[in-house]
């Protein structure tokens, strides 16, 4: 970050829209997608992060990828994008534990699609993998910065401490 730049945090479930050349938006992301979205015409961009492609039922929750895309989208159609000048970047879906279901590539294959059913094309992206990633964005001009977190992530519980003994037990050794 460079003096006068104004960091703005998108974490899980949450997106942001800002034509501020001095806006940079940061997420770090493990298994979930982040879509850094662009109108490079008219200097305005966003960035969403979403955990699931989509849930059967309550659709309206911008945890899903499903609701947090049509909000980013709309979003930005509201603040003067057009959509047939908008591009994207894709960011995430890392495998953050093997032995569960890969969820990450499933919030990758959703978003590609997505991508392609509204026309926007994907100009760049980094997905899959094990690491963890923190993503920089700059929405003004669509620039991103990746800085992947190093080493696996895989999360492991330490073993149970060994029971204490009971009042007037004797531990020998």
């Amino acid at each position: 970050m460079t003096p006068g730049e104004k960091l703005v945090n998108v974490v899980q479930g949450e997106y942001h829209i800002s034509s501020e050349p001095d806006c940079v938006m940061s997420t770090v992301l493990g298994s979930c997608a982040a879509v850094c979205l662009t109108d490079p015409s008219q200097g305005i961009g966003g960035m969403n992060h979403f955990l699931l492609p989509h849930r059967a039922g309550r659709a309206e929750d911008v945890r899903y990828g499903a609701y947090s895309m049509e909000l980013l989208i709309n979003g930005m159609l509201k603040r003067g994008a057009r959509k047939n000048r908008m591009v994207a970047k894709l960011f995430g879906g890392a495998k953050m534990l093997s032995h569960l279901r890969d969820i990450g590539d499933s919030n990758v294959a959703f978003a590609r699609e997505f991508l392609q059913n509204e026309g926007i094309p994907i100009a760049s992206e980094s997905t899959g993998g094990n690491a963890a990633r923190r993503i920089r964005f700059w929405p003004a001009d669509g620039r991103v910065k990746q800085f992947v977190v190093p080493g696996a992530v895989e999360r492991v519980a330490p073993p149970a401490p060994p029971p204490a003994p009971s009042v007037g037990e004797i531990t020998l050794f």
